[in-house]
């Protein structure tokens, strides 16, 4: 009897989660767990990197953040945005007020990464819609040029690198947006945030992706999506945030996309990245994602990561 060989080890793969894997989806919301038991509970699941998660969930004072991740044993990757540049100048001094407070409290804390994701074009709770789903072409350089300067601001004032995250019910969210903007913007300055169950759910394909703009891939995350749900969501044009509610995003490995050819096909790219964890479940029990986040954990081991 032979032995099988052992799983390669995705060694330039680093794993993460984040408390939108807890059901986190605003700084402050009753249904959503205390950031204290977020901490304790993604230490005790095996994971050392976090996100920041929405600006104000985590302590904002440096000193107390830096304590409470560092007795856990927890560091951070990345902070996060919401930007809605495509509106042009106009919104330039609001979305970085917004950004440099994010980005001030992730190099605090030794991150090096800036999760950027565009603004919704209809409510991620209500549904409502705010504006059309398409961009005029206007709106299309709006959205790159303005990308392009955050990202150069971004790394000059605080050594950060954004990456940019398609998002379902935002302008770039399909292939075709996906690589209309890449196409548009400067590799040197906007990197993208792969998310492959979002880009699951706008029907494009992660590993594709990667083969064939591997060189703006600065950064992953781990989510999948269930299909049976997914077809009825797309055939009645349910909005993301109750898709969500309707468990459209699913624990690994019972949805799509494989995360095990994701992963093989970004340690191809034969550069560091994080691999962070997010399983939109808002609004969730709170004992819902102990369990679920510890055997995620112990699955992405399984693949070598």
């Amino acid at each position: 009897m032979t032995s099988l060989p052992p799983q390669s080890s995705l060694s330039r793969i680093r794993i993460g989660s984040a408390p939108d894997s807890w059901g986190v989806w605003f700084p402050d919301d009753p249904r959503q767990v205390p950031w204290q038991r977020f901490l304790d509970e993604v230490a005790a699941s095996g994971y050392e990197w976090i996100e920041l998660g929405p600006y104000g969930y985590l302590p904002t004072d440096r000193a107390v953040l830096a304590e409470e991740t560092a007795r856990r044993g927890l560091k951070v990757s990345a902070g996060t945005v919401f930007t809605g540049l495509h509106h042009g100048g106009a919104v330039w001094e609001k979305t970085w007020a917004h950004v440099a407070d994010n980005a001030a409290l992730a190099q605090a804390m030794g991150a090096r990464h800036l999760v950027v994701i565009p603004s919704f074009w209809r409510d991620d709770k209500t549904g409502e819609v705010l504006e059309p789903d398409t961009l005029t072409p206007e709106q299309w350089r709006n959205l790159t040029s303005l990308t392009e300067r955050l990202g150069q601001e971004v790394r000059e004032r605080y050594g950060l690198r954004i990456v940019v995250h398609p998002h379902a019910d935002t302008h770039i969210d399909s292939e075709e947006n996906v690589v209309r903007f890449l196409d548009g913007t400067d590799s040197s300055l906007v990197s993208l945030c792969l998310d492959t169950g979002h880009y699951a759910y706008c029907g494009g394909d992660s590993v594709k992706l990667i083969e064939t703009y591997g060189e703006r891939i600065g950064y992953l995350h781990l989510k999948q999506v269930d299909p049976e749900i997914l077809a009825d969501v797309r055939a009645n044009e349910v909005p993301f945030g109750p898709a969500v509610a309707r468990g459209v995003m699913c624990e690994p490995p019972s949805g799509v996309p494989a995360l095990g050819p994701v992963l093989e096909a970004a340690q191809k790219l034969d550069v560091d990245l994080f691999a962070i964890v997010e399983q939109d479940m808002y609004p969730c029990d709170p004992d819902t994602p102990l369990p679920i986040a510890k055997r995620t954990r112990a699955f992405l081991r399984s693949c070598g990561a």
